[in-house]
């Protein structure tokens, strides 16, 4: 590189230009940028966050990256380093639940005598706060910061499991570059992110999933869609939390989809999955040590059941664990599934298999060789902490040596509940997707099933009626479904109002209810009793596309008045036998700890 260029390039570096944007500008690769700027010894300094303001020196481990070089202020050390990934900036989809992870890998690995190197750029999150890490680098997860970082410290090794989707896309380019990538290996987590190679697993296993495949472009598309047959679910790959992800029910929708919601190429397909109609869906966690040369263990963490049925993002749906309504034929599907493929991905650390259950048919959805959102869950109901456990099997220790082979069964019901910001966006729609649009989790703890999602439902707000008035719709294919909640619900002494459909329905079941006109057929209509104050709980399914105005309307004003709404039947249901264990049973309040107790664990 001629004189020129290389002033070029050092004064783009100072201006903040990323080795990625100039490989852009100047038709080069990013690893060859890379390897002229390591030519001229062209890297950036490290200095300390002043946390005093200039009035006393400051010692707060916190550094930023500048490439106003010559005045670097780490302090070295010779302890073995190990550097973990946050998720970055809170987002819907990736949010505290990974930095949860982040911040239990920094406090395990320091009791394993490592130095720790917290990379996040997210000022909100505990695994940024002063105490957690050793050291902390506020900088961008791009590849370039990543290494820049793990070869100014000379790490041992670096942790991309822990933060989400962010990291994981880091991970194998990041090991092409000379990092040891601790845990699961990055050619597993791309078996498990590629549709081909991981249908390929599946078969190979004999674990069957929905039909399936991957399109390009529109017509690629159309022609999946017409071999596996509609409902489809569409979405992009290696995304998280579910963006732009979507039923498609027609040829239109789906040219739609393809045309305006993504961008699709070779590099980026999207992936086109045969959606399973009222199917039960269940998220699984598990730890495994199978990917140490000394491993032989894989221990599920937990089993999650879905309440609403499969299209809403799993991240949204209400969980119970253990599953309540599944045979113990379908759990031990899914157990030994879960284990044939944590063996043949040699997981090393956390998985998350997502299962769909029709009948007594167990389908795999996706497998995800990281922590999941629902570590944190599943840890605080079983009193054992899963990404603590997983940090020290990443550096080397079984969970044999850890003391920790046999699965905890709850001899209690956890629910877990997501809470949503719809209150503080006036006018927003609240119906749920395979789009997750929670900001937000809470628990509840009972004996006894009902009481525990009712406690959910008090902890995320607004809680379930005790008594009074229930408005009732529901589009036609929900009608048969809604009846046994709304029997129950007219036992519990509850008044049922309903459109005349509905209310036909009802009457034909022996169920009393009180027919309402629709808004556009007159008054007194529910938004008359919602402003009223007479209405206390809203079952409301969404109808056909003449009908989402005004439902839309409805479920604006329930979440005005504060009014809780089910928008599935078995959210209706739910909420029924919530309401019936209340009245029974009453509600008692016991720590976590207490109920650990009776697992025969140490709260963790």
């Amino acid at each position: 590189m001629d004189a020129a260029a290389a002033a070029l390039l050092r004064k783009a570096k100072t201006l903040g230009f990323s080795d990625r944007q100039i490989a852009h500008l100047t038709g080069k690769s990013e690893d060859a940028i890379r390897a002229l700027r390591r030519e001229l010894g062209l890297h950036p300094s490290f200095r300390l966050v002043d946390t005093c303001a200039a009035e006393f020196e400051a010692y707060t481990p916190y550094f930023y990256s500048t490439w106003d070089t010559g005045d670097d202020e780490i302090r070295r050390t010779e302890t073995r380093k190990v550097m973990i990934l946050g998720g970055g900036p809170n987002r819907i989809g990736q949010g505290i639940e990974f930095d949860y992870c982040c911040v239990h890998a920094a406090f395990a690995l320091k009791e394993e005598g490592f130095e720790t190197l917290m990379v996040n750029s997210n000022p909100e999150t505990v695994s940024t706060d002063y105490d957690t890490s050793d050291k902390l680098f506020f900088e961008p997860l791009t590849l370039e910061d990543a290494l820049h970082i793990y070869e100014r410290e000379k790490c041992w090794g670096a942790i991309a499991q822990f933060g989400g989707q962010t990291p994981l896309n880091l991970a194998l380019g990041l090991q092409r570059n000379g990092v040891n990538i601790l845990g699961t290996s990055p050619q597993a987590i791309e078996i498990a992110e590629d549709r081909k190679l991981f249908a390929g697993m599946l078969d190979k296993l004999g674990i069957p999933q929905p039909p399936n495949g991957l399109a390009t472009h529109e017509q690629e598309a159309l022609a999946v869609a017409a071999r596996i047959g509609y409902p489809i679910l569409v979405r992009p790959s290696f995304v998280l939390g579910g963006r732009a992800m979507q039923i498609v029910f027609s040829d239109d929708e789906l040219r739609h989809y393809m045309r305006f919601a993504v961008e699709a190429s070779p590099e980026r397909p999207v992936l086109v999955d045969k959606f399973l109609e009222d199917a039960v869906e269940v998220d699984v966690d598990c730890i495994a040590d199978l990917g140490l040369p000394n491993g032989e263990t894989c221990v599920i963490g937990g089993m999650l059941e879905h309440i609403e049925f499969a299209g809403i993002h799993s991240g949204d749906a209400a969980m119970v664990l253990p599953p309540h309504t599944l045979g113990e034929g379908v759990i031990a599907t899914m157990r030994r599934f879960t284990e044939a493929m944590a063996r043949e991905l040699k997981i090393a650390g956390l998985m998350n298999v997502q299962y769909a259950v029709k009948g007594e048919q167990v389908y795999v959805l996706e497998v995800n060789p990281r922590a999941s959102r629902t570590v944190p869950f599943v840890s605080k109901a079983i009193g054992v902490p899963l990404a603590k456990l997983a940090s020290r099997v990443m550096v080397g220790r079984t969970l044999k040596d850890l003391g920790f082979t046999k699965e905890v069964r709850p001899a209690f019901w956890a629910v877990k509940e997501s809470v949503f910001p719809f209150a503080r966006f006036h006018g927003v729609d609240i119906l749920l997707s395979p789009e997750m649009r929670s900001t937000g989790e809470v628990m509840g703890v009972d004996a006894d099933l009902g009481v525990a999602y009712a406690k959910s439902q008090m902890a995320a707000q607004p809680p379930l009626p005790a008594s009074g008035n229930v408005f009732i719709s529901v589009r036609d294919s929900d009608k048969a479904a809604v009846v046994p909640a709304a029997r129950l619900l007219a036992d519990l002494g509850f008044v049922l109002y309903t459109t005349q459909g509905t209310s036909d329905l009802l009457s034909r079941q022996g169920v009393p209810s009180r027919p309402l006109h629709k808004l556009r057929e007159g008054r007194p209509n529910v938004l008359d009793m919602l402003k009223n104050g007479e209405i206390q709980l809203i079952v409301n399914t969404p109808g056909t596309k003449d009908q989402l105005e005004d439902e839309l309307r409805i479920r604006r004003e329930a979440i005005y008045r504060n009014v809780p709404i089910m928008t599935t039947t078995s959210g209706a249901m739910a909420a029924a036998r919530g309401i019936e264990s209340l009245r029974r049973h009453g509600i008692s309040v016991k720590s976590l700890q207490e109920h650990h107790v009776s697992l025969g664990v140490k709260s963790g």
